[in-house]
């Protein structure tokens, strides 16, 4: 299926019904936005897909207002953005939160990282991909002397990418202060991280049925 059409635009105001067919509608701030449903490697099992680096200018744009309402209630003082499309996210809510700066975490060595200061990470949407994250040991007396840190992400499904994030800050002496993001799907994620993590909206996971897609009660 085609998501050409996706995350251009604003939904009408107005609640979708089970079974969905190719979309699933959430509320962001005072809009709604449709998200296309990408069936999982089983086919069984589907998510509501979000490339916030492929949105048009205005949902981009009300997507980091978003993130800047729940940043004013955290008031970090360091903002640590998760690679890759949580990079430009973090930047915004640094620039929000009146910082000077953001510090990016990577999956690209560069020769002068430490492997001390790294950590496994693996996606939902990149299965099979051994990788690693990598914060450059340059930056750590920004991280080390930071009180309220929090990482920035695009979408938190299993948790997977923010433990290794956390992990990274724990190798570098520190614990995040909460942890921000575009998207939460289902509940998986809960119960795995000593700290808030608050989204813009969320989505659940979806099963096939006859018509279309429901609400997997089970995975959620």
């Amino acid at each position: 299926m085609s998501t050409l059409s996706f995350w251009q635009t604003f939904a009408p105001n107005v609640d979708l019904k089970a079974p969905y067919t190719d979309r699933y509608r959430v509320s962001l701030g005072q809009h709604r936005l449709d998200l296309p449903l990408r069936p999982l490697p089983s086919g069984e099992l589907a998510v509501a897909s979000l490339l916030v680096n492929q949105t048009s200018f205005q949902v981009a744009d009300a997507i980091c207002a978003g993130l800047g309402r729940l940043a004013a209630e955290i008031k970090p003082d360091l903002v640590v953005g998760m690679p890759t499309l949580g990079l430009g996210l973090a930047a915004y809510v640094a620039r929000h939160s009146g910082l000077e700066r953001y510090v990016p975490l990577s999956t690209s060595r560069k020769f002068w990282y430490d492997e001390k200061l790294s950590a496994p990470i693996s996606s939902i949407t990149s299965p099979g991909t051994a990788k690693r994250l990598y914060l450059d040991p340059n930056l750590l007396p920004l991280v080390q002397a930071a009180k309220r840190i929090v990482i920035v992400d695009d979408v938190i499904s299993t948790g997977t990418s923010l433990s290794a994030g956390t992990d990274v800050l724990t190798a570098a002496g520190v614990t995040p202060h909460a942890a921000l993001c575009v998207m939460t799907q289902s509940n998986r994620w809960k119960n795995r991280f000593p700290f808030p993590i608050l989204s813009c909206f969320s989505s659940p996971i979806f099963r096939r049925v006859k018509n279309g897609w429901t609400v997997d009660s089970y995975e959620n």
